[in-house]
């Protein structure tokens, strides 16, 4: 017979190993590259060296000379905290019970939960990778307020909205996206948008993971100036034009020999996937297919997977070196537990019942100069 007791042991025996498996290696191509580490890990804090420039202890001399003087590695303390990235399933009381006398359909009502969460996930981690921190998922302007991008939005998305000055208007659930015409339509008609609002996560505010996004935006990362150490200001270019082979070989090139960093992951934009795929076609070049971590599959250029990322702004290219990255975390995923090690808890007041999976965690890159983003890349 299932009983929330039985349902508990199956979350934590069954189902923790496989969403974990899911959550770190399935819902992202970007993520499924980036090591994943507990080192590093302080306290609330991830306290980090990065390794710039390279050993001076090199040099010629005379036979019987001096030895060049011992110089070590240049090394810069990255400092972030660990961010708190949570998910929550919910089981009524009324479907455990309806499922009381079969295993089958109890699997069934767990699977579609968990099916749920690792939908909501995927789109969340997503966004985030490629966020900047900031939560920020647009910006409205006009007398009839129009979203500056549609790519960080979708149906059933909890937000929170603020105004030009900061303050917070209210929480609401999108109802409706009007992706054409840049428009939103919110559930609770007492939280309205105008213009100079910004919407976010609800509750993320400045609380997510820093993403991609912080190595080319803002002033300082990982507690460092930007504007006082050239190690951390990637390589960016507006090109102003559609793709070819020589904008996207020069940034490899200028990774490599500046920075000495090997790209071996590049994202782009829908519209920049599609520059790309037509100067093939006006070249008549073969497309290759490559197959990545995580059972992804995609185009590449000169072998390196070239992947359609929906949380990439429009005409960007991000050109990555993974193995600057790594996701530092204080443990894997696991389920938030009471005093008494249960992990099902019941909504107060409700006859239902909800488990939630916690991941402390932020991303660090290790050399912000070994990474490149090209900008204003349009269609042919």
């Amino acid at each position: 017979m299932v009983t929330l007791q039985n349902a508990e042991n199956a979350l934590k025996s069954v189902y923790l190993g496989t969403v974990t498996e899911l959550l770190n290696t399935r819902v992202n191509p970007l993520l499924a590259k980036i090591e994943q580490t507990s080192a590093d890990v302080w306290g609330k804090e991830i306290r980090t060296a990065a390794k710039f420039g390279i050993n001076g202890g090199v040099g010629a001399g005379d036979e019987d000379g001096d030895l060049p003087s011992a110089y070590g590695n240049n090394y810069m303390q990255f400092v972030t905290t660990l961010k708190n990235l949570y998910g929550q399933i919910e089981i009524s009381d009324k479907a455990i019970r309806a499922s009381a006398d079969g295993r089958g359909a109890f699997t069934d009502l767990l699977n579609a939960e968990l099916e749920g969460l690792l939908n909501a996930s995927k789109f969340n981690l997503g966004r985030m990778l490629y966020g900047d921190g900031s939560g920020k998922l647009c910006t409205f302007s006009g007398a009839t307020p129009v979203c500056d991008g549609t790519r960080n939005l979708i149906e059933g998305l909890v937000v929170d909205v603020y105004s030009s000055s900061g303050t917070k208007k209210g929480t609401a659930r999108i109802k409706y996206i009007d992706r054409q015409a840049k428009k939103v339509e919110l559930d609770d008609p007492s939280v309205s948008v105008a213009a100079g609002d910004t919407m976010y996560v609800q509750g993320s505010k400045d609380k997510e993971i820093t993403g991609i996004g912080a190595l080319f935006n803002g002033t300082s990362i990982y507690g460092v100036d930007k504007s006082s150490h050239p190690f951390l200001t990637p390589y960016t270019k507006n090109v102003n034009s559609s793709i070819d082979e020589i904008m996207i070989q020069e940034a490899i090139d200028t990774l490599e020999n500046e920075a000495g960093s090997t790209v071996d992951f590049i994202s782009c934009a829908q519209d920049v996937k599609y520059s790309f795929i037509e100067f093939m076609g006006a070249y008549r070049r073969n497309i290759d297919v490559a197959e990545i971590e995580g059972g992804f599959k995609t185009i590449s250029y000169n072998g390196i997977p070239l992947v359609y990322d929906r949380f990439v702004p429009d005409g960007c290219m991000y050109l990555l070196n993974t193995k600057s990255f790594k996701l530092h975390q204080l443990c894997d995923w696991r389920f938030l537990e009471t005093e008494n090690g249960k992990i099902l808890r019941q909504n107060q007041g409700k006859p239902t019942y909800t488990a939630t999976l916690v991941k402390y965690c932020d991303l660090i890159c290790g050399k912000p100069n070994g990474q490149a983003m090209l900008t204003g890349i349009v269609r042919y």
